[in-house]
């Protein structure tokens, strides 16, 4: 957990750090792990015997079938009555933002700190995008931005759980229903994870994951949609797959059976093969990977102006793609910059991270894509995010040997950050 605000680096320790030399100035690294167990630390995606095995299956007796066996295995595992496999998370959330129904001009506050596909497909609709700061601890929305941006026209709210932090769902769901807003989520980063003992993606309406490659849950490709009703599920449906499976016969849209309304979103049998072997390590794989950066993370958010995505004690996140830390410069006495710099001659694989913000795309200022044109808003979370998050790898496996290395690397940066500082 983050330290309290009283708590410092343990002052035992600064001593012994301060008369060893930097790497950067010449002196020993402390991460002197072999590259080829540092590389493998972080190995990304996990496939292994029952993978190669689900697959060989599909080449051998070729079917659809492991589509619907994963969509039986998604609900059981949700607890929900309607789910959609999908070509990717991209689909999935285009035949969400269908399934809304909601007149052109309708606008769906999302985060501007979020990949295109949470917000790009709503064009297609006559959606518009308003677009939300995040908080720059967390990466995740800001409800309290987000309520200065409410207007006559608002209609839906989508947050997303980012890098596997979910988002405080109960605080956006009571304020969503308050102003009469359809809640969505995004949780393409939040496979397992869960507030107050629920699962991200059954907070909402309707919500999505993604399978591709880099996710927490990796299939190379692939999406799930989740719906609480028939008919929501019955729409998003027709709008990608021509066959409309599962379309209940009294539906309005059962007569489009054998056409679908003109795409064709189905999952790759391959893909579904996949996600279903992975969906049976998920928890346990989730534990271990969490354990990993938390023993890492507690020990160097001890050090002055340093800080992570930490969750609340009511959450169970995960981890993925990269762990997120914040410097605080004035707090650490270090630029962001000088930090990376010395943390990356220890051997710690260390960047400053920056993250495309949506927002500042031309896609977004150009009328001709929109219905109606998005504002561009000032951000200042997201900006700030970017201008002080440190990311590091994601330790995918157990190596705590590496994992003390690093602490020690960081322990030796911050022992020398005066002289770093005034370089």
């Amino acid at each position: 957990m983050r330290r309290s605000p009283g708590c410092r680096w343990p002052a035992h320790l600064l001593p012994k750090r301060l008369n060893e030399t930097l790497a950067v100035k010449g002196g020993q690294k402390a991460v002197t792990y072999p590259a080829s167990k540092h590389n493998q630390s972080s190995r990304w995606p996990l496939f292994g015997e029952a993978e190669e095995k689900a697959v060989l299956q599909v080449v051998r007796k070729p079917s659809y079938g492991p589509i619907g066996l994963l969509e039986s295995d998604w609900k059981e595992y949700f607890k929900v009555p309607y789910v959609k496999a999908h070509y990717n998370g991209t689909s999935a959330l285009a035949s969400m933002f269908f399934a809304l129904d909601l007149p052109p001009g309708s606008e769906i506050m999302v985060p501007s700190y979020t990949f295109f596909a949470t917000i790009v497909p709503m064009r297609l609709f006559g959606l518009v995008p308003v677009f939300v700061d995040i908080n720059p601890r967390t990466l995740n929305f800001d409800l309290e931005d987000a309520k200065k941006r409410l207007t006559k026209n608002t209609k839906a709210i989508i947050p997303v759980h980012w890098m596997g932090l979910p988002c405080e769902m109960d605080h956006i769901c009571d304020w969503a229903k308050e102003k009469g807003l359809i809640v969505l989520e995004d949780a393409a980063h939040a496979h397992g994870t869960r507030l107050k003992d629920k699962l991200m993606g059954t907070w909402s309406r309707m919500s999505i994951f993604s399978y591709q490659c880099s996710k927490p849950l990796p299939a190379i490709e692939g999406g799930m949609g989740m719906y609480q009703t028939q008919e929501d599920f019955d729409r998003a449906t027709t709008f990608g797959h021509y066959k409309v499976p599962g379309v209940a016969k009294d539906s309005p849209y059962h007569k489009y059976v054998g056409s679908g309304l003109g795409l064709k979103l189905r999952m790759h049998p391959m893909a579904a093969a996949l996600a279903r072997c992975q969906l049976q390590v998920l928890d346990k794989r989730n534990a271990m990977i969490t354990a990993q950066i938390r023993r890492l993370n507690e020990q160097i958010v001890q050090l002055p102006g340093l800080y992570d995505q930490a969750p609340r004690p009511d959450m169970q996140r995960l981890y993925y793609a990269w762990n997120a830390l914040f410097i605080d410069e004035a707090e650490a006495g270090m630029s962001r910059e000088a930090c990376v710099k010395a943390l990356q001659a220890e051997g710690v694989r260390a960047r400053a991270q920056f993250y495309t913000l949506q927002h500042k795309l031309p896609l977004y200022s150009e009328g001709q894509w929109w219905h109606h044109k998005p504002l561009i808003p000032e951000l200042p979370g997201s900006d700030k995010a970017n201008a002080t998050t440190i990311s590091l790898p994601v330790f995918t496996s157990e190596h705590p040997e590496l994992i003390d290395q690093y602490v020690k690397a960081f322990q030796k940066v911050w022992a020398h950050r005066k002289e770093l500082g005034k370089a």
